[in-house]
């Protein structure tokens, strides 16, 4: 079972992509403090055993390895712990392993009490291209019956990996995605003479906040795109750049696009959280879709900041707005039918649109009649400017294919149906 997301993709499309079991959606949001608390460094440093025969390494960005021990029967267990609590079970994992020789090591994921394992292993030989391990060399230990959430994880998983001098191997819960992945992916975007590359802000720890800008500047009509509030949501993300990829792509219907709209996007909300390898947290140790009302932190005020420029400087509106996560199943947060913010019907015809381009796909939407608070992304978009707005989870296992082309139709339905939007009302 090597190729472990075409089995996936094979068995979703023999099941007409979709579900006997849905996956019921995050209980109602309620207003936190969004105050900054303290986070807790991890260490970061090699871990030598046999002599230096064996080394396990922490120190890069996005690594998360909190403690490692040598069995007595040659095996090694792992710790991983957050950076604050409480906190969600999302623990995030990324690591190092090299070798002075060849040879195979069986490794056990732990974690801090009441949290169990949630990300599949991936394998990389160089950081960059990444397969799953193969479930052969994969055992959990006292996993949940549950369909979906902590009920459904095991306690422990332990691996077999094969170490090579030739070469590290690295370890993660998903593909390594860090600040740097991100700026050299918009940058290469910004080459196109319609892209603009620039910063809207800095971090709590003075990281770049990213944005770029997909269209004319002075466009009166806009849409907001943010991704990676939380930092191990990289299924989330990969949707959010082949989506972004579509509208800057060259197709006739995206040409026309950018003539009547602007997309601007904030690729990497939380580059902090995600270069110290964090579970769900910025610095400020705060989970920064809990502060779009109380606006506490430098990420989610730079771009509220940001947004109010725009309006001011164009006095356009902002038409849609979507946020970008990762959850237990792909499912859509949207808000209730009734709201009708700048471009009514938009979100209920767009997931329409979304279902009929795959057959048998059933769309898992959860609207939400509760505008207040504008804690999360989506009320506030809607609440403070009127943009048509949801929250868009990806599933941490669903083939990453699938991902791509649901961000592709998802940015081709999109702008389809905008477009139409505003030539009926010529």
């Amino acid at each position: 079972m090597k190729n472990y997301y075409l089995l996936l993709f094979l068995l979703s499309y023999m099941l007409g992509i979709s579900q006997t079991k849905k996956f019921q959606g995050q209980p109602p949001i309620v207003l936190v403090p969004t105050i900054s608390k303290p986070t807790q460094k991890q260490w970061k440093g090699d871990f030598t055993f046999n002599d230096g025969l064996i080394t396990f390494s922490n120190d890069f960005d996005g690594g998360r390895l909190n403690g490692i021990q040598q069995n007595d029967d040659g095996t090694y267990t792992v710790l991983i712990t957050s950076e604050n609590t409480p906190v969600n079970i999302s623990p995030w994992y990324a690591f190092k392993v090299s070798s002075k020789i060849q040879d195979s090591i069986t490794i056990t994921m732990t974690y801090q009490e009441s949290v169990k394992h949630r990300y599949y292993p991936k394998l990389s030989t160089d950081g960059l291209h990444w397969t799953p391990l193969d479930s052969l060399d994969y055992k959990e230990y006292e996993k949940g019956t549950a369909a979906f959430g902590g009920g459904s994880l095991p306690v422990k998983v332990s691996m077999k990996v094969a170490v090579d001098p030739q070469e590290p191997l690295w370890i993660a819960g998903q593909e390594l995605q860090t600040s740097s992945h991100v700026r050299k992916w918009s940058k290469a975007l910004a080459e196109n003479k319609y892209v603009t590359h620039t910063s809207i802000g800095k971090s709590k720890e003075g990281r770049t906040m990213q944005a770029l800008t997909i269209g004319k500047a002075d466009s009166k009509r806009m849409l907001m795109v943010i991704s990676r509030q939380h930092p191990p949501e990289v299924t989330g993300y990969l949707a959010m750049k082949s989506f972004v990829e579509t509208i800057a792509g060259d197709s006739k219907l995206a040409k026309k696009f950018r003539k009547k709209f602007t997309t601007y996007v904030v690729p990497l909300m939380n580059p902090d959280g995600v270069d110290n390898g964090h579970w769900r947290h910025n610095a400020g140790g705060i989970d920064l879709n809990r502060d779009w009302a109380n606006l506490n932190q430098p990420e989610t005020t730079a771009v509220s900041e940001f947004m109010k420029a725009r309006e001011k400087a164009t006095r356009g509106k902002f038409y849609f707005g979507i946020d970008f996560h990762s959850t237990w199943d792909d499912i859509y947060y949207t808000l209730d039918p009734k709201y009708k913010g700048n471009m009514p019907g938009l979100v209920p015809k767009w997931l329409e649109g979304v279902k009929a381009a795959f057959n048998g796909y059933d769309p898992n939407i959860r609207p939400s009649d509760r505008l207040e608070p504008t804690a999360v992304s989506r009320n506030y978009f809607f609440v403070k400017h009127g943009a048509e707005a949801l929250v868009f989870e990806i599933g941490d296992n669903t083939p990453r294919e699938f991902i791509k082309k649901k961000g592709k139709v998802s940015a081709d339905t999109l702008m389809r149906l905008m477009l139409e939007e505003i030539t009926s009302k010529k």
